[in-house]
């Protein structure tokens, strides 16, 4: 076997997602099982440099990791001819300027969603790296979990018949952070900094529904600030001017219907914190994170709306368990491989700069709608 190895500025990775699902599930993990084996007698090895503004957090990470190389400098690392790959886990604000950076230094680019703060700097970063020649890939990771596999399974197989609705749930709550702490950092809850639920859950939505359904034909969402005042790190008190809270229908080519809710203000009362109901013709399912349950028309019983008595029957019992048939991997972590491969072998990839402008997209007309109180129409883009 040959070792290549692959150098990758990883900016960002000090935070939640960068440093668990990016640097440790991902990149460490493809390097404790020896590499990436290209099929081709070539393992690929990949050596993360850590990137970021806090040094003292930097050095942290990479003592806990045992891993050589962090800096501060951001263009110096540029700079540097022997780094490959460019990713950006930082929060959106700072993305667009760092991402502009680094396809002027010719790097390939894998970036986390959304790709930009508006549709125009998403489209902007998605021509600059076209133009440039580059290789670029945008998260979508969600596409990639085991629940979700196990419905495309179903969608592939024609289980459903014609596809009549989407509907989606997810959220949970987040601690407001006086009393306990919030699970996500109090940026999230401030417009000003790039936060809020629509700009962050409806691009995933967008990729979910456009790679398993059909393009979203249009939009209508009510977004909604259900907890005006949080903590934030250091316990003290701001007002939560982002959304924390969104309700959308969207039109999807070929006439299906979906309804997502996206609340980070919702206690959970389901078996995942996202789960996808699909009701066709011939079948339904319910797909989270990791699970899925199906029920074929022909196992399909017949309820009866009487309120006069109880229920005596366990609607949850008669569906049927999805089984796994494979082993699946971290989510992330899959789609680090195929960039990678990408990158190195010239492999198909089509989750790029223009697939993440479509999230953009969505996210911006969702929140015109919610403004407006009216249904917007959702354009194919081009380049």
């Amino acid at each position: 076997m040959t070792r290549k190895t692959v150098r990758i500025a990883m900016n960002g990775v000090t935070g939640r997602m960068g440093h668990r699902q990016h640097l440790v599930r991902s990149i460490l993990a493809l390097r404790e099982q020896g590499g990436l084996d290209l099929g081709d007698g070539t393992v690929l090895w990949p050596e993360p440099v850590l990137v970021g503004r806090r040094a003292h957090a930097l050095k942290a990470l990479a003592d806990e990791h045992g891993l050589e190389h962090w800096t501060t400098d951001l263009d110096a690392v540029l700079a540097d001819d022997t780094i490959d790959i460019y990713f950006d886990a930082q929060v959106t604000s700072a993305r667009e300027e760092a991402v502009k950076k680094a396809v002027a230094a010719r790097k390939h680019l894998y970036i986390e969603k959304p790709s930009a703060t508006t549709l125009e700097g998403a489209l902007e970063l998605a021509r600059l790296a076209d133009n440039a020649g580059i290789k670029h890939g945008v998260v979508q990771d969600k596409i990639f979990l085991p629940g979700l596999l196990k419905l495309k399974r179903l969608i592939d197989g024609g289980f459903f018949g014609r596809i009549l609705s989407v509907r989606g749930e997810f959220g949970y709550w987040v601690f407001e952070g006086d009393w306990q702490e919030a699970q996500r950092p109090s940026w999230n809850y401030r417009a000003e900094d790039g936060g809020g639920i629509v700009v962050d859950m409806f691009p995933h939505w967008e990729y979910v529904l456009h790679e398993l359904f059909g393009r979203v034909k249009s939009v209508q969402a009510l977004a909604a600030t259900h907890v005006p005042q949080r903590w934030d790190e250091q316990r003290k008190p701001y007002a939560a001017t982002a959304d924390d809270a969104a309700y959308g229908i969207f039109e999807l080519e070929g006439g299906a219907i979906a309804q997502i809710n996206s609340s980070w203000a919702v206690r959970v009362n389901r078996d995942e914190l996202v789960e996808f109901q699909v009701d066709g013709t011939e079948g339904s399912a319910v797909a989270g994170l990791r699970n899925c349950r199906a029920q074929h028309r022909s196992a399909t019983p017949k309820p009866v709306w009487n309120p006069d008595i109880p229920v005596a029957e366990r609607f949850r019992d008669q569906w049927q368990e999805v089984p796994d048939n494979r082993e699946f991997d971290n989510g992330f972590k899959v789609q680090w491989e195929l960039f990678l491969r990408h990158v190195v072998l010239d492999e198909p990839y089509h989750w790029d700069l223009l697939a993440g402008a479509r999230g953009v997209q969505l996210a911006e007309l969702g929140l015109k709608s919610s403004a407006e109180g009216r249904r917007h129409d959702v354009p194919e883009l081009t380049l």
